[in-house]
């Protein structure tokens, strides 16, 4: 690294800044890395979690890695010897730390990354609560942990009940005895459901929209199907929506169990909250001590805004995962890429596109 000159400020110079060490993150560290260029001298990985593992590590102790729905393998090492029964979040960080050691990424953590900037020179300028680095290239792998949905509604602020996100959920032993609603008809909002259900005094289960139920295999070609819905939005600019959200919830036995002992009876989305629960505008009431929103999450991408790349619809436009609007930024894990395969593919994918930017254009240092 160099120390590059700004008009206000001093920063590192590198090749390339990898903002986010989870799948993403650390698929395209791999691919930089095999490609020639060295950790901490032609690249640096900036990571916000205490420690390794992604967005993982924050994941509920009752999510065990058997319930997770398919975790594909960071390329060069695969994952081996996992006890089902152990919470998914240790499994997948202790996989991740070990994945981090052996190629040497030398992941920079806790960094903040606050925002990404024009720079001089042609380059890109990386804020972070380390310092300031001057890149060619910039691979964004922040994913959407860290924006939980809220939605609002009439009333929210009333409620004198507890209300919290997916992202906090403790597991369902805090709900004992008491009356839950579950908002969100994915993945997510389905396991709380099913957990809380047990140990809660009732449960009511609220979607948006009614809850689509795959049955039969999810194969090669449903799963093409599915990204390229999600892909379509993206290269129109629309903000993505996940891919698990276009291809249903699988109809396994716990499901098929759930909805037939009526603890998956939906009902349709509520119009507001009172004080003691929430209402619909037919009459309808349902009181409640806690809504859990399992209401998803949205794309982690605030510090990209003074590069001005959104689209009028709301969204980043891409090719592949080079951004329309900047050739320079590159998203992975970000729409179509956001499934762990899809992340490893996203990552290589970037690679390859950024070392043919680094090899057309050469580095200009102020």
């Amino acid at each position: 690294m160099n120390e590059f000159g700004g008009a206000a400020e001093r920063a590192t110079t590198v090749d390339v800044v990898v903002i986010g060490a989870g799948q993403a993150g650390l698929s395209a560290a791999f691919h930089l890395r095999r490609t020639g260029l060295e950790p901490d001298r032609d690249f640096v990985v900036l990571d916000h979690a205490p420690r390794a593992g992604g967005a993982w590590q924050f994941r509920w102790p009752s999510l065990t890695y058997g319930k997770v729905h398919g975790m594909y393998a960071l390329p060069g090492m695969e994952l081996t010897g996992t006890d089902p029964a152990r919470p998914s979040s240790e499994v997948i960080g202790a996989y991740f730390d070990t994945y981090e050691r052996t190629f040497d990424l030398r992941v920079h953590r806790p960094v903040d990354v606050t925002a990404v900037r024009e720079g001089d020179g042609g380059r890109l300028l990386v804020e972070t609560s380390e310092g300031v680095y001057a890149t060619r290239a910039l691979i964004n792998a922040t994913g959407t942990w860290d924006r939980p949905f809220w939605p609002r509604y009439q009333g929210q602020e009333t409620f004198r009940g507890r209300q919290l996100h997916t992202s906090g959920y403790p597991g369902p032993e805090e709900f004992a005895g008491q009356r839950v609603i579950v908002v969100g008809g994915g993945a997510s909002g389905t396991q709380h459901l099913m957990e809380i259900a047990e140990v809660a005094a009732a449960t009511t289960w609220v979607t948006r929209r009614e809850p689509v139920f795959r049955e039969g295999p999810f194969g090669e070609a449903e799963g093409r199907a599915a990204v390229a819905l999600v892909e379509e939005r993206v290269r129109l600019g629309l903000p993505p929506q996940s891919v698990v959200s276009v291809t249903g919830l699988p109809l396994n036995d716990a499901i098929r169990a759930a909805r037939e002992s009526g603890v998956l009876d939906r009902l349709p989305m509520f119009d507001r909250l009172t004080p003691t629960g929430v209402a619909w505008d037919d009459g309808r009431t349902v009181d409640a001590d806690v809504i859990l929103w399992a209401t998803g999450f949205r794309a982690a991408i605030d510090h990209l805004t003074p590069l001005r790349l959104r689209e009028p619809g709301g969204g980043i436009r891409l090719e592949g995962t080079r951004a329309v609007r900047d050739e320079r930024v590159h998203l992975v894990g970000y729409g179509p890429s956001a499934s762990t395969i899809g992340a490893n593919r996203a990552g290589r994918a970037a690679v390859s596109d950024i070392r043919r930017l680094l090899e057309r254009e050469p580095a200009t240092v102020r």
